[in-house]
């Protein structure tokens, strides 16, 4: 069975629990902070899939990174998956839980590059697009910035990416000038 679909398994069985139990914000606010740590930490990533590693050691860099401000459901999450001997898929169902969380509250996450820090009256237009893009309540917009746009933006919800940028029409015209269509009458 491939990698997402166990941590998709892992992380449902998770969020469920974590209804049931009424934690649920709290459970995400902890695979929230195991998703950015694991971001941004590429050390961790290779620890958790290192072989070589015991999964007790494994457990205890988890326990360690987490002890302060996690639930009990979250540590005794770790301490199955780590007795599992599953510890590779935990950034991964961290990734999930997020997503299936925002599937659950109904919140459309939105990726936004533009050249310049857009202002509140462009944040709700493109705030707008995106509930009509993906029809659902709530958008979280992350907005990012790129000088490499040259002007516009790319805007992009789940698997589409609209691409309004400068940058991305210079590509296509040069595409388009790279096919010649120039025939010669020689």
């Amino acid at each position: 069975m491939s990698n997402h679909r166990v941590a998709s398994r892992y992380a449902k069985s998770i969020l469920e629990l974590s209804i049931d139990m009424g934690k649920l914000e709290e459970v995400f606010a902890d695979f929230q902070k195991l998703s950015k740590i694991g971001s941004e930490n590429r050390e961790l990533e290779l620890l958790l899939k290192n072989p070589v590693v015991k999964s007790d050691k494994k457990l205890a860099v988890l326990k360690a990174l987490m002890q302060s401000s996690a639930q009990e459901i979250t540590l005794g999450f770790l301490d199955i998956v780590s007795r599992k001997n599953r510890e590779e898929i935990l950034l991964d169902v961290a990734k999930e839980f997020v997503n299936q969380y925002n599937q659950h509250k109904s919140i459309q996450v939105a990726e936004l590059t533009t050249t310049f820090p857009i202002d509140e009256k462009l944040r709700n237009e493109f705030v707008e697009v995106v509930k009509q893009i993906s029809g659902r309540k709530t958008v979280q917009l992350v907005e990012k910035i790129s000088p490499e746009l040259i002007g516009g933006y790319v805007l992009k919800v789940n698997d589409r990416q609209l691409d309004e940028s400068l940058s991305g029409k210079l590509r296509i015209l040069k595409n388009q000038f790279s096919q010649n269509h120039y025939e010669s009458k020689i």
